[in-house]
């Protein structure tokens, strides 16, 4: 079974992030004056192929935290997508 999965890593609240303090600070100047607290982070889409459902998840979970975050700074949210035939 193939499974489809959308990581997002993102900073800890409380961490500053210099990039999301750009990308705010230049809304305003392209007319967006109603846009606030911005973060940016990253998206890794990934594919897994494993028995079950829980499996691929697990293993989704596993390259998240050994690969994709550091967890001291990042947290992960993993989202599971459609099934991939």
């Amino acid at each position: 079974m193939k499974r489809r999965f959308e990581v997002l890593v993102t900073l800890k609240e409380g961490l500053l992030d210099p990039q999301g303090k750009t990308v705010e600070d230049a809304l305003p100047r392209m007319g967006w004056t109603n846009v606030s607290d911005v973060r940016v982070g990253k998206v890794v889409e990934m594919t897994v192929d494993a028995g079950t459902e829980d499996e691929a998840r697990s293993t989704a979970e596993q390259v998240a935290a050994k690969l994709l975050a550091n967890p001291v700074i990042e947290d992960v949210r993993i989202l599971s997508m459609e099934d991939v035939t």
